[in-house]
């Protein structure tokens, strides 16, 4: 079916939106376009470009369907499609900042977008400030004449504070500012960014969609407000997903549903194991009553993903390496949302408001699909590493 009802389950949603297989013959996947060149009937409509596609660039058969689909589960008035995680995040910056514009950024954003920020944007002339996570509607007395954009991303990377989003969004739009959120974490399954007054929802599609730790993709979906100035500027970048990438993502929508349940039942059983687990100070999931901000989580999300963090009981690198190497079935990767878990440990130093402090060092897991007490024996061995270094 082409469109989705929001009465239906969201599986049944994940399992149809996007194409109508009577468009293609009956099959239930839509082709896989390869498109640079397309031909037109004849040089009036070519003049006029009165034909639902132009070039390659500007959509496809392929790239539709997955943005519909996308759009299906935002509620957004479009969604364009990029070739990585990161790339979501600069083409709609780059698309609403101008040399002379203020931004103010989540000082526990995910690196590369920190990164981007206080390099290419800094450059342009574009004023950069970071904000404390906890900010909330207190995010009023940040905002300058020149704010444009203010940069949400919730629950933080790395340690997991939960913003509050529908503050923070009539703050700025009281001033004329408008609301980006990075929502990788959560997907629009379990938050819906348009829903609390956020204008541009980005996604790492490399990790939950995608879904297999094989394809680099990213979405950004905008309500009709900002639809057409982020859409134009995406057509002037040229920076547009291959089809085999965007096919791919689409596929793995298919199963994100019955996936993230996985993560999401595994993840929450180890968590609240490990905060009964000796060398373990603190478990940053933002699900468990434990945490600081888990009333506001349990308010505005309907579900939570398969990656948190540990802060050990005491010690340093030394300690938060020895768990690290002492892993056996946790890889040592950057990433997430994939088949397999993962671990990584966690550097604070290029924050400027959210440092902590912690009782020892942070390692971030990423629970995938194995077997949850083959996990739990794998932690076991890093933790027992950790005492022992």
């Amino acid at each position: 079916m082409a469109t989705d009802g929001n009465e239906m389950g969201i599986n049944t949603r994940l399992a149809h939106s996007g194409n109508n297989p009577h468009d293609y013959f009956g099959f239930v996947n839509p082709p896989i376009v390869h498109a640079s060149t397309v031909l037109y009937p004849n040089a009036s409509v070519m003049a006029a470009r009165s034909q639902k596609y132009t070039y390659g660039t500007r959509g496809t058969p392929t790239t539709d369907a997955l943005a519909h689909a996308i759009d299906a589960l935002e509620g957004s008035a479009g969604t364009i499609i990029v070739p990585s995680g990161l790339a979501a995040v600069t083409v709609p910056l780059l698309a609403f900042l101008s040399a002379g514009d203020h931004i103010l950024i989540v000082d526990s954003v995910y690196h590369p977008t920190r990164n981007f920020a206080d390099t290419m944007l800094k450059r342009l002339g574009v004023e950069v400030e970071y904000y404390d996570p906890h900010a909330g509607a207190g995010i009023a007395s940040l905002i300058k004449p020149n704010t444009k954009v203010v940069f949400t991303e919730s629950p933080a990377s790395n340690t997991f504070e939960v913003q509050d989003v529908p503050a923070i969004a009539k703050a700025a739009h009281e001033t004329g500012a408008i609301v980006m959120m990075d929502n990788t974490w959560a997907t629009p399954l379990y938050f819906r960014p348009l829903d609390h007054g956020v204008d541009i929802s980005i996604h790492a599609a490399t990790k939950y969609p995608a879904g297999h730790s094989d394809v680099l993709l990213g979405t950004v979906s905008a309500n009709a407000n900002c639809w057409k100035q982020l859409c134009e500027t995406f057509y002037t970048m040229g920076c547009c997903a291959g089809p085999d990438d965007v096919y791919q993502v689409l596929r793995g929508l298919r199963t994100m549903g019955v996936r993230l349940d996985h993560h999401q039942k595994s993840a929450l059983s180890i968590a609240t194991w490990l905060e009964g687990q000796p060398g373990v100070a603190r478990v940053l999931h933002p699900a468990l009553p434990s945490h600081p901000d888990h009333a506001v989580w349990k308010r505005d999300f309907s579900g939570s993903s398969g990656i948190f963090s540990i802060v050990l009981k005491g010690g340093g690198q030394r300690q938060q390496h020895a768990f690290l190497d002492a892993l056996k079935i946790f890889g040592l990767g950057y990433s997430w949302g994939g088949y397999e878990s993962l671990a990584v440990p966690v550097f604070l130093g290029d924050r400027t408001v959210a440092k902590g402090p912690y009782d020892g060092p942070l390692i971030r897991l990423q629970i995938g699909l194995e077997n949850v007490e083959d996990l739990k024996a794998d932690i076991l061995r890093g933790l027992e590493a950790a005492a022992a270094a």
